[in-house]
Protein backbone atom coordinates (compact mmCIF):
# COMPACT_ATOMS: atom_id res chain seq x y z
CA UNK A 1 0.00 0.00 0.00
CA UNK A 2 2.79 2.53 0.45
CA UNK A 3 4.69 1.66 -2.14
CA UNK A 4 1.69 2.00 -4.59
CA UNK A 5 0.80 5.46 -2.65
CA UNK A 6 4.49 6.96 -3.12
CA UNK A 7 3.84 5.59 -7.10
CA UNK A 8 0.75 7.88 -7.54
CA UNK A 9 2.44 10.96 -5.14
CA UNK A 10 5.75 10.61 -8.14
CA UNK A 11 3.23 10.67 -10.86
CA UNK A 12 1.72 14.19 -9.28
CA UNK A 13 4.58 15.29 -8.86
CA UNK A 14 6.07 14.59 -12.18
CA UNK A 15 3.04 16.09 -13.77
CA UNK A 16 3.08 19.43 -11.95
CA UNK A 17 6.46 19.53 -13.09
CA UNK A 18 5.63 18.97 -16.49
CA UNK A 19 2.89 21.37 -15.91
CA UNK A 20 4.91 24.12 -14.85
CA UNK A 21 8.36 23.57 -17.03
CA UNK A 22 9.19 26.98 -18.71
CA UNK A 23 8.43 26.94 -22.51
CA UNK A 24 11.39 25.25 -24.60
CA UNK A 25 10.49 26.92 -28.01
CA UNK A 26 8.76 29.69 -29.63
CA UNK A 27 8.15 28.21 -33.03
CA UNK A 28 4.15 28.04 -32.95
CA UNK A 29 4.40 31.43 -32.14
CA UNK A 30 7.09 32.76 -35.02
CA UNK A 31 4.73 30.53 -37.78
CA UNK A 32 1.51 33.01 -36.63
CA UNK A 33 3.32 36.34 -36.61
CA UNK A 34 5.89 35.74 -39.55
CA UNK A 35 3.64 36.05 -42.39
CA UNK A 36 3.31 39.74 -41.43
CA UNK A 37 6.65 40.63 -41.59
CA UNK A 38 7.84 41.71 -45.06
CA UNK A 39 10.97 42.42 -47.41
CA UNK A 40 11.15 45.69 -48.17
CA UNK A 41 13.66 46.67 -51.48
CA UNK A 42 13.86 50.12 -52.39
CA UNK A 43 15.65 51.03 -55.72
CA UNK A 44 16.07 55.27 -55.77
CA UNK A 45 19.17 57.53 -56.83
CA UNK A 46 21.38 59.80 -54.76
CA UNK A 47 22.70 62.93 -55.57
CA UNK A 48 26.83 62.90 -55.75
CA UNK A 49 28.50 65.78 -54.32
CA UNK A 50 30.94 67.48 -56.41
CA UNK A 51 34.02 65.69 -55.31
CA UNK A 52 33.09 62.13 -55.56
CA UNK A 53 32.48 63.07 -60.01
CA UNK A 54 35.04 62.03 -62.68
CA UNK A 55 37.03 64.94 -63.95
CA UNK A 56 39.52 67.18 -62.58
CA UNK A 57 38.39 69.89 -59.90
CA UNK A 58 38.96 72.39 -62.74
CA UNK A 59 36.34 70.95 -65.50
CA UNK A 60 33.96 69.88 -62.12
CA UNK A 61 33.89 73.26 -61.53
CA UNK A 62 32.99 74.33 -64.94
CA UNK A 63 30.14 71.63 -65.29
CA UNK A 64 28.15 72.54 -62.30
CA UNK A 65 25.16 69.73 -63.44
CA UNK A 66 24.54 67.71 -60.98
CA UNK A 67 24.40 63.45 -61.07
CA UNK A 68 23.16 61.25 -59.73
CA UNK A 69 23.83 57.55 -58.66
CA UNK A 70 21.83 54.59 -58.59
CA UNK A 71 21.20 52.49 -55.34
CA UNK A 72 18.99 49.76 -53.55
CA UNK A 73 18.37 49.51 -50.44
CA UNK A 74 16.90 46.93 -48.42
CA UNK A 75 15.36 46.59 -45.13
CA UNK A 76 11.86 45.09 -43.23
CA UNK A 77 8.91 46.17 -42.57
CA UNK A 78 5.51 44.73 -40.69
CA UNK A 79 1.95 44.81 -41.77
CA UNK A 80 -0.66 47.18 -39.31
CA UNK A 81 -3.67 46.05 -41.62
CA UNK A 82 -4.43 43.40 -43.39
CA UNK A 83 -7.49 44.73 -45.04
CA UNK A 84 -6.38 47.93 -46.28
CA UNK A 85 -2.79 46.92 -47.12
CA UNK A 86 -0.92 49.17 -44.73
CA UNK A 87 2.54 48.61 -43.60
CA UNK A 88 5.22 50.47 -41.55
CA UNK A 89 8.51 50.75 -42.15
CA UNK A 90 11.71 52.99 -40.94
CA UNK A 91 11.81 56.28 -43.20
CA UNK A 92 15.77 55.80 -43.57
CA UNK A 93 14.91 52.21 -45.38
CA UNK A 94 12.86 54.61 -48.38
CA UNK A 95 14.91 57.81 -47.94
CA UNK A 96 15.79 57.95 -51.57
CA UNK A 97 12.80 55.77 -53.22
CA UNK A 98 11.68 55.81 -56.84
CA UNK A 99 10.65 51.98 -56.69
CA UNK A 100 9.44 50.28 -53.37
CA UNK A 101 8.91 46.24 -53.72
CA UNK A 102 7.21 44.57 -50.62
CA UNK A 103 7.91 40.86 -50.66
CA UNK A 104 5.30 38.42 -48.45
CA UNK A 105 6.45 35.57 -46.61
CA UNK A 106 4.99 33.28 -49.13
CA UNK A 107 7.40 35.10 -51.86
CA UNK A 108 4.87 37.14 -53.57
CA UNK A 109 5.91 40.52 -54.85
CA UNK A 110 4.20 44.06 -55.04
CA UNK A 111 4.83 47.21 -55.84
CA UNK A 112 4.16 50.01 -52.61
CA UNK A 113 2.77 52.81 -52.12
CA UNK A 114 4.56 55.50 -50.14
CA UNK A 115 1.58 57.11 -47.96
CA UNK A 116 3.84 59.40 -45.78
CA UNK A 117 7.19 59.35 -44.16
CA UNK A 118 8.51 61.21 -40.90
CA UNK A 119 11.76 61.59 -40.67
CA UNK A 120 12.16 62.82 -37.34
CA UNK A 121 10.72 59.47 -35.63
CA UNK A 122 12.38 56.99 -38.76
CA UNK A 123 8.48 56.10 -39.52
CA UNK A 124 7.06 55.40 -42.79
CA UNK A 125 4.16 53.97 -44.21
CA UNK A 126 3.36 52.04 -47.20
CA UNK A 127 0.58 50.33 -48.65
CA UNK A 128 0.13 47.42 -50.86
CA UNK A 129 -2.89 46.31 -52.97
CA UNK A 130 -3.09 42.74 -51.80
CA UNK A 131 -5.28 39.99 -50.70
CA UNK A 132 -5.50 37.59 -47.98
CA UNK A 133 -2.41 39.05 -45.74
CA UNK A 134 -1.50 38.53 -41.83
CA UNK A 135 -1.25 41.48 -39.63
CA UNK A 136 0.02 41.46 -35.92
CA UNK A 137 -1.51 41.49 -32.45
CA UNK A 138 -0.51 45.22 -31.21
CA UNK A 139 0.78 45.24 -27.70
CA UNK A 140 1.36 47.78 -25.11
CA UNK A 141 5.41 48.94 -25.20
CA UNK A 142 4.13 51.21 -22.25
CA UNK A 143 3.81 47.95 -20.25
CA UNK A 144 7.27 45.88 -21.20
CA UNK A 145 10.12 45.95 -18.65
CA UNK A 146 13.71 45.46 -18.80
CA UNK A 147 14.26 41.18 -18.75
CA UNK A 148 11.42 40.59 -20.63
CA UNK A 149 11.71 38.00 -23.54
CA UNK A 150 11.52 39.36 -27.06
CA UNK A 151 12.24 37.79 -30.67
CA UNK A 152 13.46 40.15 -33.61
CA UNK A 153 11.91 38.99 -36.78
CA UNK A 154 13.00 40.99 -40.45
CA UNK A 155 15.25 40.33 -43.61
CA UNK A 156 18.73 41.03 -42.34
CA UNK A 157 21.31 41.28 -45.31
CA UNK A 158 18.29 40.05 -47.44
CA UNK A 159 17.76 36.74 -45.56
CA UNK A 160 13.95 36.59 -45.25
CA UNK A 161 11.92 35.29 -42.65
CA UNK A 162 14.85 35.75 -39.79
CA UNK A 163 14.15 35.25 -36.49
CA UNK A 164 16.45 36.23 -33.62
CA UNK A 165 16.00 36.18 -29.92
CA UNK A 166 16.99 37.89 -26.92
CA UNK A 167 15.65 40.01 -23.60
CA UNK A 168 14.54 44.20 -22.91
CA UNK A 169 18.32 45.38 -22.04
CA UNK A 170 17.08 48.81 -21.22
CA UNK A 171 13.57 51.27 -22.04
CA UNK A 172 13.46 55.00 -22.63
CA UNK A 173 17.01 55.23 -24.31
CA UNK A 174 17.11 58.98 -26.15
CA UNK A 175 20.40 60.63 -25.78
CA UNK A 176 22.01 58.66 -28.91
CA UNK A 177 21.16 61.30 -31.83
CA UNK A 178 20.22 58.60 -33.88
CA UNK A 179 16.84 60.20 -34.48
CA UNK A 180 15.09 63.40 -33.84
CA UNK A 181 12.53 62.14 -31.61
CA UNK A 182 14.06 59.04 -29.46
CA UNK A 183 12.59 56.80 -26.95
CA UNK A 184 14.24 53.11 -28.10
CA UNK A 185 13.71 50.04 -26.38
CA UNK A 186 17.03 48.65 -25.91
CA UNK A 187 17.40 44.53 -26.46
CA UNK A 188 20.08 41.76 -27.37
CA UNK A 189 18.31 40.36 -29.75
CA UNK A 190 20.31 39.95 -32.91
CA UNK A 191 19.38 42.85 -35.06
CA UNK A 192 21.73 43.44 -38.46
CA UNK A 193 21.39 45.82 -41.68
CA UNK A 194 18.02 44.94 -43.47
CA UNK A 195 16.27 44.55 -40.01
CA UNK A 196 15.07 47.75 -40.16
CA UNK A 197 11.26 48.30 -40.36
CA UNK A 198 11.01 44.90 -38.86
CA UNK A 199 9.17 43.73 -35.73
CA UNK A 200 9.67 43.32 -32.55
CA UNK A 201 7.65 41.30 -30.41
CA UNK A 202 7.27 39.49 -27.18
CA UNK A 203 7.00 35.71 -26.60
CA UNK A 204 3.37 35.67 -26.88
CA UNK A 205 3.04 37.14 -30.40
CA UNK A 206 2.65 40.74 -29.54
CA UNK A 207 4.43 43.41 -31.79
CA UNK A 208 5.59 45.88 -29.10
CA UNK A 209 8.59 47.74 -31.48
CA UNK A 210 9.85 48.12 -34.66
CA UNK A 211 13.60 47.74 -35.11
CA UNK A 212 15.41 50.68 -36.40
CA UNK A 213 18.99 50.67 -35.30
CA UNK A 214 22.47 48.86 -34.01
CA UNK A 215 25.54 50.07 -32.53
CA UNK A 216 28.14 48.06 -34.51
CA UNK A 217 31.48 49.39 -34.67
CA UNK A 218 32.69 46.19 -36.86
CA UNK A 219 29.61 47.00 -39.05
CA UNK A 220 27.52 43.76 -37.46
CA UNK A 221 25.43 42.46 -33.91
CA UNK A 222 27.05 43.23 -31.13
CA UNK A 223 24.23 42.55 -28.88
CA UNK A 224 22.87 46.39 -28.62
CA UNK A 225 20.05 47.14 -31.11
CA UNK A 226 16.99 49.56 -30.65
CA UNK A 227 13.63 49.38 -31.34
CA UNK A 228 10.83 52.20 -32.15
CA UNK A 229 8.55 51.20 -29.20
CA UNK A 230 4.93 50.56 -30.71
CA UNK A 231 2.80 52.92 -29.08
CA UNK A 232 5.11 55.96 -30.55
CA UNK A 233 5.14 54.01 -33.58
CA UNK A 234 1.36 53.60 -34.15
CA UNK A 235 0.76 57.47 -33.24
CA UNK A 236 3.30 58.74 -35.86
CA UNK A 237 1.71 55.48 -38.69
CA UNK A 238 -2.20 57.24 -37.73
CA UNK A 239 -1.08 60.61 -38.40
CA UNK A 240 0.41 59.80 -41.63
CA UNK A 241 -2.18 58.10 -42.91
CA UNK A 242 -4.59 60.72 -41.92
CA UNK A 243 -2.99 63.93 -42.93
CA UNK A 244 0.06 62.51 -45.18
CA UNK A 245 2.19 64.12 -42.92
CA UNK A 246 3.10 64.13 -38.57
CA UNK A 247 1.58 67.52 -36.98
CA UNK A 248 3.54 67.73 -34.05
CA UNK A 249 3.56 70.66 -31.54
CA UNK A 250 6.66 72.88 -31.09
CA UNK A 251 7.18 74.54 -27.53
CA UNK A 252 10.61 76.63 -28.37
CA UNK A 253 12.78 76.03 -26.67
CA UNK A 254 16.76 74.58 -27.09
CA UNK A 255 17.48 73.06 -23.49
CA UNK A 256 20.59 71.24 -21.67
CA UNK A 257 21.17 67.98 -19.06
CA UNK A 258 21.10 69.75 -15.67
CA UNK A 259 24.58 68.42 -14.45
CA UNK A 260 25.60 68.61 -10.79
CA UNK A 261 28.03 71.65 -11.75
CA UNK A 262 25.49 73.51 -13.01
CA UNK A 263 23.01 72.72 -10.44
CA UNK A 264 25.58 74.08 -7.55
CA UNK A 265 25.87 77.43 -9.99
CA UNK A 266 21.95 77.67 -9.97
CA UNK A 267 21.81 77.24 -6.79
CA UNK A 268 19.90 73.99 -6.24
CA UNK A 269 21.03 71.14 -4.07
CA UNK A 270 22.75 67.79 -5.83
CA UNK A 271 19.06 65.76 -6.34
CA UNK A 272 17.55 68.19 -8.52
CA UNK A 273 16.77 66.27 -12.18
CA UNK A 274 15.69 68.29 -14.84
CA UNK A 275 16.47 70.43 -17.61
CA UNK A 276 17.97 73.65 -18.02
CA UNK A 277 16.79 76.33 -20.46
CA UNK A 278 19.47 77.83 -22.61
CA UNK A 279 17.19 80.01 -25.11
CA UNK A 280 13.40 80.46 -26.19
CA UNK A 281 12.24 81.42 -29.52
CA UNK A 282 10.36 84.60 -29.33
CA UNK A 283 6.43 84.83 -29.44
CA UNK A 284 6.94 80.87 -29.48
CA UNK A 285 4.66 78.51 -27.27
CA UNK A 286 7.20 78.79 -24.17
CA UNK A 287 8.06 82.56 -24.67
CA UNK A 288 4.13 83.16 -23.84
CA UNK A 289 3.53 80.72 -21.18
CA UNK A 290 6.23 82.67 -19.51
CA UNK A 291 9.14 80.25 -19.37
CA UNK A 292 12.97 82.20 -19.34
CA UNK A 293 15.92 81.22 -19.60
CA UNK A 294 17.52 79.33 -16.76
CA UNK A 295 14.29 77.83 -15.59
CA UNK A 296 14.79 74.29 -14.81
CA UNK A 297 12.16 71.99 -16.42
CA UNK A 298 11.37 69.13 -14.15
CA UNK A 299 7.82 67.54 -15.49
CA UNK A 300 5.89 67.95 -18.60
CA UNK A 301 2.50 66.69 -18.30
CA UNK A 302 2.77 65.14 -15.29
CA UNK A 303 6.10 63.12 -16.62
CA UNK A 304 9.34 63.64 -14.87
CA UNK A 305 12.45 65.36 -17.68
CA UNK A 306 15.83 64.26 -17.06
CA UNK A 307 16.92 65.24 -20.56
CA UNK A 308 16.26 67.90 -23.61
CA UNK A 309 16.07 64.28 -25.30
CA UNK A 310 12.80 63.95 -22.96
CA UNK A 311 11.13 67.39 -23.67
CA UNK A 312 11.17 66.94 -27.45
CA UNK A 313 10.27 63.09 -27.13
CA UNK A 314 7.15 64.57 -25.34
CA UNK A 315 6.21 67.57 -27.21
CA UNK A 316 6.61 66.27 -30.41
CA UNK A 317 3.94 63.88 -29.80
CA UNK A 318 1.67 66.50 -28.71
CA UNK A 319 -0.83 67.68 -31.31
CA UNK A 320 -0.74 71.29 -32.38
CA UNK A 321 -3.38 73.25 -29.81
CA UNK A 322 -2.93 71.06 -26.93
CA UNK A 323 -2.51 72.74 -23.87
CA UNK A 324 0.53 70.91 -21.67
CA UNK A 325 1.15 71.77 -17.64
CA UNK A 326 5.24 72.42 -17.49
CA UNK A 327 6.52 72.09 -13.96
CA UNK A 328 9.54 74.30 -13.47
CA UNK A 329 12.42 75.38 -11.00
CA UNK A 330 13.48 79.23 -10.59
CA UNK A 331 15.89 80.20 -8.16
CA UNK A 332 14.80 77.55 -6.23
CA UNK A 333 10.95 78.15 -6.42
CA UNK A 334 8.50 75.89 -7.57
CA UNK A 335 6.36 77.06 -10.40
CA UNK A 336 3.66 75.82 -12.99
CA UNK A 337 3.29 76.82 -16.48
CA UNK A 338 0.60 76.16 -19.11
CA UNK A 339 1.56 76.27 -22.58
CA UNK A 340 -0.58 76.40 -25.93
CA UNK A 341 1.26 73.92 -28.45
CA UNK A 342 1.89 75.86 -32.09
CA UNK A 343 2.79 74.10 -34.98
CA UNK A 344 5.40 73.87 -37.08
CA UNK A 345 3.66 76.46 -39.60
CA UNK A 346 3.60 79.11 -37.55
CA UNK A 347 7.00 78.50 -35.90
CA UNK A 348 8.56 78.17 -39.59
CA UNK A 349 7.22 82.09 -39.57
CA UNK A 350 8.94 83.00 -36.51
CA UNK A 351 11.91 80.94 -37.85
CA UNK A 352 11.75 83.00 -41.32
CA UNK A 353 12.01 86.25 -39.37
CA UNK A 354 14.71 85.07 -36.41
CA UNK A 355 17.20 82.26 -38.94
CA UNK A 356 16.05 83.08 -42.52
CA UNK A 357 18.70 81.23 -43.90
CA UNK A 358 17.96 78.37 -41.97
CA UNK A 359 14.12 78.48 -42.09
CA UNK A 360 12.78 75.20 -42.97
CA UNK A 361 15.47 72.67 -41.79
CA UNK A 362 15.31 70.41 -38.66
CA UNK A 363 18.85 69.68 -37.22
CA UNK A 364 20.50 66.90 -34.57
CA UNK A 365 23.58 67.00 -33.55
CA UNK A 366 26.23 64.42 -34.96
CA UNK A 367 26.54 61.83 -31.89
CA UNK A 368 29.91 59.63 -31.21
CA UNK A 369 28.90 56.84 -33.43
CA UNK A 370 27.97 59.22 -36.53
CA UNK A 371 31.43 61.07 -35.88
CA UNK A 372 32.83 57.62 -36.66
CA UNK A 373 31.27 56.82 -39.59
CA UNK A 374 31.43 60.32 -41.48
CA UNK A 375 35.36 60.47 -40.07
CA UNK A 376 33.93 63.77 -37.99
CA UNK A 377 36.25 64.69 -35.50
CA UNK A 378 35.18 67.71 -33.81
CA UNK A 379 31.30 67.22 -34.15
CA UNK A 380 28.83 68.51 -36.73
CA UNK A 381 25.40 69.24 -37.50
CA UNK A 382 23.45 66.29 -39.50
CA UNK A 383 20.18 67.37 -41.70
CA UNK A 384 17.24 65.87 -40.70
CA UNK A 385 14.72 67.44 -43.46
CA UNK A 386 14.65 70.03 -45.68
CA UNK A 387 11.38 71.82 -46.71
CA UNK A 388 10.29 71.87 -50.38
CA UNK A 389 10.86 74.99 -52.02
CA UNK A 390 13.01 76.67 -49.00
CA UNK A 391 16.18 78.46 -49.43
CA UNK A 392 18.44 75.89 -48.45
CA UNK A 393 16.46 73.27 -50.77
CA UNK A 394 17.06 75.82 -53.75
CA UNK A 395 20.48 75.25 -52.19
CA UNK A 396 20.72 71.98 -52.64
CA UNK A 397 21.19 71.27 -49.26
CA UNK A 398 19.54 67.67 -48.47
CA UNK A 399 18.27 64.99 -45.23
CA UNK A 400 21.89 63.40 -44.06
CA UNK A 401 24.32 66.09 -45.25
CA UNK A 402 26.32 66.74 -41.97
CA UNK A 403 27.26 70.43 -41.86
CA UNK A 404 30.78 71.15 -40.06
CA UNK A 405 31.60 74.73 -40.68
CA UNK A 406 29.22 78.38 -41.55
CA UNK A 407 31.39 80.97 -43.06
CA UNK A 408 34.36 79.12 -42.98
CA UNK A 409 34.14 79.03 -39.33
CA UNK A 410 33.62 75.28 -37.58
CA UNK A 411 30.19 74.56 -35.84
CA UNK A 412 29.94 71.93 -33.59
CA UNK A 413 26.56 72.09 -32.63
CA UNK A 414 23.08 73.77 -33.57
CA UNK A 415 23.31 76.31 -31.22
CA UNK A 416 26.98 77.33 -33.04
CA UNK A 417 24.84 77.62 -36.11
CA UNK A 418 22.54 79.44 -35.06
CA UNK A 419 25.16 81.96 -33.69
CA UNK A 420 26.83 82.08 -37.04
CA UNK A 421 23.59 82.06 -39.15
CA UNK A 422 22.65 85.12 -37.07
CA UNK A 423 25.61 87.40 -38.09
CA UNK A 424 25.17 86.87 -41.91
CA UNK A 425 22.50 89.30 -43.91
CA UNK A 426 22.89 88.40 -47.55
CA UNK A 427 24.28 84.43 -47.71
CA UNK A 428 24.96 81.57 -45.22
CA UNK A 429 28.47 79.93 -46.90
CA UNK A 430 28.07 75.95 -45.01
CA UNK A 431 30.90 73.32 -45.72
CA UNK A 432 28.57 69.59 -45.79
CA UNK A 433 29.98 66.12 -45.84
CA UNK A 434 27.90 63.93 -47.97
CA UNK A 435 28.27 60.32 -48.19
CA UNK A 436 32.16 59.75 -49.29
CA UNK A 437 32.81 63.70 -50.53
CA UNK A 438 32.28 67.23 -49.21
CA UNK A 439 30.89 70.44 -50.99
CA UNK A 440 30.06 73.81 -50.24
CA UNK A 441 26.56 75.26 -50.20
CA UNK A 442 25.35 78.75 -50.02
CA UNK A 443 22.30 79.40 -48.87
CA UNK A 444 20.66 83.03 -49.77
Amino acid sequence: MKRLITTVLLIMVATISFATMPVTTIAPMLKKVMPAVVNVRVDGEILLPASALPGAPNQRTRNPMPQTRKIQQLGSGVIMDAKKGYIITNAHVVQHEKLITVTLSDSRHFTAKLIGKDTASDIAVLQIKASHLTSLVIGDSDKIEVGDFVAAIGSPFGLNKTATAGIVSALQRNDLNIEGLENFIQTDAAINPGNSGGALVTFNGKLIGINTAIIAPAGGNVGIGFSIPINMAKSVMEQIIKYGEVRRGLLGIFAQPLTPDLAEALGLSDNVKGTVITSISPDSAADKAGLKVGDVVVSINGVMVNSPFQVRNIIGLVRIGSRVKISILRKGKTLVKHAHITGSAYQAKQMQKQQPFLNGISFSDVNKIQSTAHGVINGGIQVLTVSPSSPAETAGLIPGDIIISANQVPVKNIAQLFQAAKKQKHSLLLNVIRGPGALYIVIK
